[in-house]
This record gives C-alpha cells, sequence and structure tokens, in this order.
C-alpha cells in the first residue's frame, strides 16, 4: 500500500490590520502553490478576481510564482512568476516556522505571511483542504486596500451616514452574503474550498 503524502499546516495572516485577520489551514501534502492560492481565496473569502504571487526565499535567492500571463503588466518579461501550477510548495519548503510571502490582487496590494507550522499524519475520516482556526473576516475584494478598508470600516460603523446603507449592500454583494458584512464574523464551518483542477483550467482556457 502506498505511503499517503503528509497535510502541511500553515497559518496564514492578512497584514497591516489589526486586530490581526488570519486563518489555519491545513492542505495536502502534494499540493502545487496554485493549490493553496485557491485554498487561501477560498479561507478569506477572497473572489480570485485579481493577479496573485508567492515569493519564497531560498538559500540562493528569492523564489518567485505565480500566473505568468501574456497580459501581466506588472513584471518584466524576464521576471515574470513561474507556473505556480507545476510546483509543489513541499519542494521549497525545509523547516518549520519557514515563511512564504504572498500577494493577491496588486492594485488593492493584499499582503499576506504564510507560515509553515508542522507537517500532520492525515486523520482517518478528514477531508483537505480544511480551515481549522482564524479570526475576522477579510476585506472585501476592490475596497481600496488598507486605506479603503479603514474607510468603509468607518462608513459601515457610522448608521448616520449617508453611505452607510449603500456600503453594507455592497459589501455583501461582493463577499456573497444574504445579509450584512460583519468585519468580526469568522466560522471555519462555513468555508467550502473551490476545486483548484477547474479553476486552474478556466483561467488557462480564459488565456489561450
Amino acid at each position: 500500500m502506498p505511503m499517503q503524502s503528509p497535510v502541511l499546516q500553515f497559518r496564514v495572516e492578512l497584514l497591516g490590520i489589526e486586530p490581526p485577520i488570519w486563518r489555519r489551514i491545513q492542505v495536502p501534502g502534494e499540493y502545487s502553490f496554485w493549490d493553496l492560492h485557491v485554498a487561501i481565496q477560498s479561507a478569506f473569502g477572497w473572489n480570485d478576481s485579481h493577479l496573485h504571487e508567492f515569493r519564497v526565499t531560498t538559500a540562493t535567492g528569492v523564489v518567485c510564482f505565480g500566473l505568468p500571463t501574456v497580459e501581466d503588466c506588472y513584471h518584466a518579461p524576464q521576471d515574470r512568476p513561474l507556473p505556480d501550477w507545476k510546483h509543489q510548495v513541499a519542494d521549497l519548503l525545509d523547516h518549520t516556522g519557514q515563511r512564504i510571502d504572498y500577494c493577491y490582487d496588486f492594485g488593492d496590494d493584499w499582503q499576506h505571511s504564510i507560515i509553515f507550522e508542522e507537517a500532520l499524519t492525515r486523520a482517518p475520516g478528514k477531508k483537505y483542504p480544511r480551515c481549522t482556526a482564524g479570526e475576522r473576516s477579510a476585506p472585501p475584494d476592490d475596497c481600496g486596500g488598507l486605506p479603503g478598508y479603514e474607510s468603509l470600516l468607518e462608513i459601515l460603523a457610522d448608521p448616520t451616514h449617508e453611505e452607510y446603507q449603500s456600503s453594507h449592500r455592497w459589501a455583501a454583494s461582493i463577499k456573497g452574503l444574504r445579509g450584512k458584512f460583519h468585519p468580526e464574523a469568522f466560522d471555519e464551518q462555513a468555508i467550502k474550498f473551490a476545486n483548484p483542477a477547474l479553476r486552474l483550467r478556466r483561467v488557462l482556457d480564459a488565456t489561450r
């Protein structure tokens, strides 16, 4: 019987916001960087509608992984990231506590710190990826980065503001919520992980 790959556990934190917004996720050991990207998107409730990039510091320098599309105007051709679906995360891990940097949406510039916590044995009956802990809701996509989100929070907290109702409706629609958007809300049981293979197929088909 072939030996199963371990489960990799990461703590992912969105940087620049206090109190911190973070998730603890467990993913199969054979996951590629693309697979990890999709898991992070699901765990944070991002819409995956923008470019992303991983940066891993190795003994020989920094290696970048992402979607090296023709339309990528954020890098010179020689600096475009390696295709993240072709590279496994485990191949770049060499110690617990190792950090991987992850950026989602080069415009809003959502920077995340990914800390490799440990390799675990797969638990019988558990499905992976899974989110086991976390705090607070991630900001809605396209809210303008850290300054825009700070302004949005001020509006959402002020019922007398003229944009209070419209901002609540907008934030809820972006996050796919039926009710209001609650910045402090988090429920790991409500997270539904997208299929990374299906999403990659759609992305590659769209770029051909």
